[in-house]
């Protein structure tokens, strides 16, 4: 500021602070004092106008708390994870700790992902956290104390939502808030309500009894939404990851409307998508521009098959039952060549998420229970993770329980050379010139590029798929049924694994809807009969077959499609285990299966000081040696005139230091583990 306005200042200020001393008394200096200290540090137009543009200028880090505690998690335990997170985390980079879904709903008998009339909701029909398992948000506090413990802890705080509006706000018909003028909105000379805005057509696929769409066409619409996310600008909120409004659920509207909001908002707040089952880079296009995050897969968990999934998502035709979902379709690589990693978004930037890391002690999915079990994945398998996830620059959220993070995790989440990827290298993509030998000295050399895969035997993961065969069998006595709540049960097969943490299959029972009067003189045609549904709620039912076949040999798998009276959708659970289908009179079964998801991959990346990485992945179910020329690295990156014996480097994992590297770069990988060469090269 210039010296002569501030001479002035003072000046006027101090014949001002004489005469106000004179006449009222009071402290003059000190006020002086902060006068002076907003004149000279207040923030610029400017100032604040970069401070826009600064969202997720990286990748977000983080912390989350479904992977180990599902929706369950209390005050007190999520506090003390992010307290660790502050003291081990965040120096490096980690800064958001999010509580995910459900965090409204009450945790007593009956309750579940997909229940209702559970929930805890304000007099405006927006969600509310459950006082029993928040107890801080007593008195309708909301957030307010827990955000502002957390950035005590110089963390940021953030919290999952649905998309649109509560069933059971619509159920309660509760009026609109009006966040602008105060008071219930009004236009057109009424009162609007939840009914008035709801789009009970569109209710979220994986959560139908909760919630659904609003009809952001409307004033009211536009305005529930706005209510919304000023609360949680109110409560102090960093991060909100919305659910069900992409992937299969997109819904552009309501994201368009929710960024327009979040641009108002005085406080920033990074906004993410979920999930991301079924995205195209075109749907991604549509979106990146709105958001900070946004996921481009379905629910990682802690299996192989899920991890390979991620370097070549396509549709798997088979029932992945170890989290009730289908496989997801995505390529990675897709993004990275259509240069959508780190692209402009929402007041900053927007990143492809590729979901949180399922590491350390976990829970099981959709599960009641929290922490209890260590991650399925091996060292190497963990390390390929962190690996791909660094390289494809994704964010990196955290889901295991802190308080008892293992040193072998912490060390690979503070990895710095993965850190430094992550958050600052560029030019991240897939490379496909790499070649593969098919286990040591067998001299047989294959080139992958990239959708032509070098494959050996099917790789084994936890992937079940549902069968039928003969109930005389041995195999088909699995079931039994297990109470969730009242009124409410599943079929599940037990598994003998002897794994007490496997999470078991199962279906939901529901009894046989009588559409007519002629159905309920009949109904003793159906007596023991019933649907079975993959998710409460959903009006998809188990089919035999999806073309009515009667014999095993012609099902392939099991499959859902809508519910309706034909015999191959009715089940019968008999006392011996076994579960009958009433069009085949065959039984079902769930057979462990061998997904394919062999080859071998690599990506390349280059570093703020000039490093080039490369990162090589054997995803084959045997060792497997790989290698890369440094001719083809030097057509891949032009411009760092790469040749023989113009680079040194070392491997990250191994410790190994490789010297000077002649005309290629190769290692031998244990299966499903990877190599990260970090390369300094002079042109």
């Amino acid at each position: 500021m210039n010296v002569a306005v501030l001479s002035s200042l003072f000046i006027f200020y101090s014949l001002a602070c004489f005469q106000s001393f004179v006449e009222f008394g009071g402290d003059c200096h000190a006020d002086f004092k902060k006068f002076m200290f907003f004149i000279w540090f207040r923030p610029s137009a400017k100032t604040l106008a970069v401070k826009k543009g600064e969202q997720a200028l990286f990748p977000p880090r983080g912390w989350n708390s479904y992977d180990s505690f599902s929706w369950i998690i209390s005050e007190e335990e999520f506090l003390k994870n992010a307290e660790i997170v502050s003291q081990r985390l965040h120096p490096n980079g980690y800064e958001y700790v999010v509580i995910d879904y459900l965090w409204y709903r009450r945790k007593v008998d009956g309750a579940f992902t997909d229940s209702v009339g559970f929930d805890v909701i304000d007099q405006w029909g927006r969600m509310a956290p459950d006082p029993g398992r928040w107890p801080s948000s007593d008195g309708g506090k909301g957030f307010t104390e827990v955000a502002t413990k957390v950035h005590q802890m110089g963390l940021k705080f953030g919290f999952h939502v649905m998309r649109g509006i509560s069933t059971q706000a619509v159920n309660a018909n509760t009026p609109i808030l009006d966040s602008i003028k105060g008071g219930a909105y009004e236009e057109a000379g009424r009162q609007w309500t939840a009914k008035d805005i709801a789009l009970t057509d569109r209710t979220c696929k994986w959560m139908p009894h909760g919630f659904m769409s609003v009809n952001t066409s409307l004033g009211a619409g536009r305005a529930f939404l706005r209510s919304l996310y000023a609360q949680y600008a109110e409560w102090g909120v960093d991060f909100v990851k919305h659910d069900c409004v992409f992937g299969d659920d997109l819904d552009i509207n309501e994201i368009t409307v929710v960024s327009e909001v979040l641009k108002e908002l005085d406080r920033s707040i990074v906004y993410s998508l979920s999930p991301g089952t079924s995205v195209t880079p075109a749907m991604a296009q549509k979106v990146n521009g709105l958001v900070n995050m946004y996921r481009i897969t379905g629910d990682d968990w802690d299996t192989w098959g899920d991890v390979a999934a991620h370097f070549d998502i396509s549709i798997l035709l088979v029932f992945l039952f170890k989290h009730n979902f289908m496989a997801t379709l995505f390529r990675v690589r897709d993004l990275s060549a259509a240069n959508m990693i780190g692209a402009e978004g929402l007041l900053g930037k927007s990143w492809p998420d590729m979901d949180m890391l399922p590491l350390g002690i976990l829970t099981d999915p959709g599960s009641n229970e929290g922490p209890h079990r260590k991650t399925r994945l091996t060292i190497d398998e963990q390390r390929t993770q962190m690996t791909l996830w660094s390289m494809a620059k994704s964010p990196i959220m955290f889901g295991g329980d802190m308080r008892d993070l293992d040193d072998p995790t912490y060390q690979l989440l503070t990895n710095p050379i993965l850190l430094e990827i992550d958050s600052s290298s560029s030019d991240n993509r897939e490379f496909p010139s790499v070649t593969a030998l098919n286990g040591p000295g067998t001299g047989k050399q294959i080139i992958s590029q990239g959708i032509r895969k070098y494959l050996t035997k099917a790789d084994k993961s936890d992937s079940r798929v549902l069968g039928l065969t003969s109930c005389e069998d041995s195999k088909p006595d699995g079931w039994s049924i297990r109470t969730v709540g009242q009124d409410l049960a599943q079929i599940c097969w037990n598994d003998d694994s002897g794994s007490r943490y496997q999470a078991p299959f199962c279906l939901y029972k529901r009894k046989l809807p009588l559409a007519s009067d002629a159905d309920t003189i009949n109904n003793h045609n159906y007596q023991g009969k019933h649907h079975l549904l993959a998710t409460y709620g959903m009006e998809l039912c188990l089919d035999a077959s999806s073309n009515g076949k009667l014999t095993a040999k012609e099902f392939n798998r099991g499959s859902f499609s809508p519910c309706k009276w034909d015999a191959n959708q009715m089940w019968v659970l008999n006392n011996n285990g076994t579960l009958l289908n009433s069009h085949s009179g065959l039984c079902a079964t769930l057979n462990t299966v061998q997904d394919v998801s062999g080859g071998i991959r690599a990506w390349i990346a280059t570093g703020e000081k000039g490093q080039i990485y490369v990162a090589f992945f054997n995803l084959n179910s045997e060792k497997t040696t790989i290698s890369a020329n440094i001719s083809d690295l030097d057509k891949a990156l032009p411009g760092k005139n790469l040749k023989e014996g113009s680079c040194k480097g070392s491997e990250v994992w191994s410790g190994n230091d490789l010297g000077t590297i002649g005309g290629s770069v190769s290692m031998a990988l244990e299966t499903h583990a990877c190599a990260l060469f970090v390369l300094i090269c002079s042109g």
